[in-house]
Formats: structure tokens, C-alpha cells, sequence
């Protein structure tokens, strides 16, 4: 039987601690808690946790300062939890490292929906399955016979579009920052080149979802970038 995961909270409002020990517990996972930055990262060394849950405003310093410093050693899953919600805010935190943002006031559903896209991104890293079968609703990406279908029919795409398509595929779930889209598929001397991808999304929507302009599969983060749907 596999035990349940265990998460590492960092936050130091005791009501909202309260509540995530409580909905968190009782959908059965486990729980740490952690008040600071200092401690958060002392734990997250000394009992790796399967997955952390950060406040950003913590008594001894940011949480950004979390997430780089773990980021240097450790690919553990970390989901933002945070009233800071500006476009920005949640750039920074992304492009730090951050697996997923949520902005409080929060839903518990929304919550435990990211934690469970973020836990699988990890255990299909694990598993080192990059190139394995995609799947989700009709689309279909074969990375080791680099296809993609839809409707069971094979779509063609540009090399370009294939690579940002499976760039998606790898972080499936997981916010990809307009930067860390353009570095990866174009280069780091394209990082503010945003048109570029604006230009490629919308190619691949054309091509990929029945309803371009009410995209399934390619899901906007306004202002911050893009994720391809996990469920």
C-alpha cells in the first residue's frame, strides 16, 4: 500500500494553517508546519518532504528565498501560496522555480487539484518518462515517434510548434512563464521576444482544440504565461 504524501507547510497565519491541517489531513495526505524561511529550508533538508505549500511574506524573509535556495538542490514540488497577487508576483515566483501559484483568498478544491497535477509532474520525472504517451481528452502526443493526434487524427505541426508542444507535455499542470517558454524553444537572447509566442500558441490552438477561442488544452495564465491541462 502506498503511504500517503507528505506535505511541508510554510506559513505563519496560524487560521490558515489550521484550515489546510484540517482539509489537507483529511483528504489524507500528511502534514509538517513551519513558520520561516530558516526553517523551511532546514526541513525541507533534513525530511525531504513529497511536496511544499510557501507562503511568500514570512517573518524572517521572502519566500522567493525559499524556492532559489531549494531550487540549487532539490526539484521537490513547491506550490505558492500567497496574497501577493500581482502578474509580477507571480512571474518572479515561477520563474524562480515555483511549480504553481494560487493567490489567497483560495479554494480548497483549486488547492488540492494543483497539489495533486504537481505531486504526478514529479513522480513522471521520477520515472523519467519524457518520452512516453500523452494523453489527455482526444489529444494525443507520442514523444518517441514525435506524432500528435487529435480525434485519432494525425495532426502536422512545425518544428517549432512540435517543440513548444512538448516542452508543455514535460511540465504538464505546471505555469510556464512567457521567459521560461522563449529560453527554452527559442533561446536566452529571445526572452523578452513575447511575440513570438503569442504568434506560435495561437498556431497551435488552430490546430489542437475545437474552439480556439475556448481553448481545452492550451490554457492561458493572463499576463504570466501558459499551461497545458493534466485533467
Amino acid at each position: 500500500m502506498t503511504s500517503p504524501a507528505r506535505i511541508l507547510v510554510v506559513e505563519d497565519e496560524p487560521e490558515i494553517r489550521r484550515f489546510l491541517r484540517v482539509s489537507l489531513e483529511h483528504h489524507g495526505f500528511r502534514l509538517d508546519e513551519v513558520t520561516t524561511v530558516r526553517e523551511a529550508i532546514t526541513q525541507a533538508a533534513m525530511q525531504p518532504p513529497d511536496l511544499m505549500i510557501l507562503d511568500l511574506g514570512l517573518p524572517d524573509g521572502d519566500g522567493l528565498d525559499v524556492i532559489k535556495n531549494i531550487r540549487g538542490w532539490s526539484p521537490l514540488p513547491i506550490v505558492v501560496l500567497s496574497a501577493r497577487g500581482q502578474e509580477q508576483d507571480k512571474v518572479l515566483a515561477l520563474d524562480a522555480g515555483a511549480d504553481d501559484y494560487l493567490t489567497k483568498p483560495f479554494g480548497i478544491e483549486e488547492l488540492l487539484a494543483r497539489v495533486r497535477v504537481a505531486l504526478r509532474h514529479a513522480a513522471r520525472a521520477v520515472g523519467d518518462e519524457g518520452a512516453a504517451v500523452f494523453q489527455i481528452g482526444e489529444l494525443c502526443v507520442d514523444q518517441a515517434a514525435r506524432r500528435v493526434t487529435l480525434h485519432d487524427r494525425e495532426v502536422h505541426l512545425t518544428p517549432t510548434e512540435y517543440k513548444l508542444l512538448t516542452l508543455l507535455v514535460r511540465h504538464a499542470g505546471k505555469v510556464m512563464t512567457h521567459r521560461q517558454l522563449l529560453k527554452e524553444v527559442w533561446g536566452p537572447g529571445s526572452a523578452h521576444e513575447t511575440q513570438y509566442l503569442r504568434v506560435f500558441m495561437a498556431a497551435l490552438r488552430q490546430k489542437l482544440e475545437d474552439q480556439p477561442a475556448q481553448p481545452r488544452y492550451l490554457l492561458t495564465e493572463l499576463g504570466v504565461g501558459y499551461r497545458l491541462a493534466a485533467e
